[in-house]
């Protein structure tokens, strides 16, 4: 992995940091890969639970360097990620089973928003300016807004956005259910670990489960999520962490989780 995101282990958490602060962090194809094999990384760790996205520099990304990947995109379509990546933008299986929280601040465009999107609790600094702008450029967001922010922000908020490419603020984001929570800038990090430290201490085998029934409602509906919820919920009561976490609750103490 080359330089343009970072990495960072702090217990069961791993930060990925987008990492291309002179170029406002424009995606260009390096970086695409680099997250998808982080994500990766991520998934196959048995130690880490939980992820945090966020940006190093002022911004958290000006959205895709057009200027590199317009015409590979023309010429050759959409790029296929290497064994053991997986797609940042969750367009393709293997989805993504570990919680991911996302914190943006600055400048959030495009495929900025779809990234987020993707991630499960999403923060945003005080001043966060967000652009669906991709109307403006002849083309349209393709890295999942269509579905996600309709279903995240309403068909009417959502279009509000996606057809005028006009900017909106964190307030704005929040009230349409784009993030869960403002927090000022220089603590922006801060809270987003918080989370993922209270995220990484529950049973990761209850939270991959939660991720996945919850996928399975919003992509196929409830007629064929609501079946699979016993079956899955009796194969969890299996599970030492299901044990553990009774055990915890009958002696009144904090559990302490295996993944298994």
């Amino acid at each position: 992995m080359t330089n343009t995101v970072t990495l960072e282990r702090k217990g069961h958490v791993l930060l990925i940091g987008l990492n291309r602060p002179e170029q406002k962090n424009l995606f260009n194809e390096e970086m695409i890969f680099d997250l998808a094999a982080a994500l990766g990384e991520l998934e196959r760790d048995p130690e880490l639970r939980c992820g945090l996205l966020f940006a190093h520099g002022k911004h958290f990304t000006l959205g895709l360097d057009l200027g590199n990947i317009a015409k590979s995109i023309v010429k050759d379509g959409e790029r296929q990620y290497p064994e053991g990546s997986l797609d940042p933008w969750g367009k393709k299986e293997p989805f993504r089973t570990k919680p991911l929280i996302c914190a943006v601040h600055g400048l959030c465009l495009t495929l900025g928003i779809e990234l987020a999107l993707n991630s499960d609790i999403r923060l945003a600094a005080t001043g966060t300016r967000f652009l669906q702008l991709e109307v403006k450029r002849g083309i349209y967001p393709f890295g999942g807004a269509t579905s996600r922010f309709v279903h995240e922000a309403g068909w009417g908020n959502a279009m509000r956005y996606l057809l005028t490419g006009d900017e909106f603020s964190s307030e704005e984001a929040h009230r349409i259910g784009i993030v869960q929570e403002i927090v000022d800038p220089d603590q922006l990090l801060a809270r987003a670990m918080e989370l993922a430290e209270n995220v990484a201490q529950q049973s990761p085998l209850g939270t991959q489960a939660t991720i996945k029934m919850a996928r399975i409602a919003v992509m196929e509906g409830e007629k064929n999520s609501l079946p699979e919820l016993w079956p899955a919920a009796i194969d969890l009561f299996k599970t030492e962490d299901a044990k553990e976490g009774v055990a915890a609750f009958l002696e009144r103490r904090d559990p302490s989780f295996k993944g298994c």
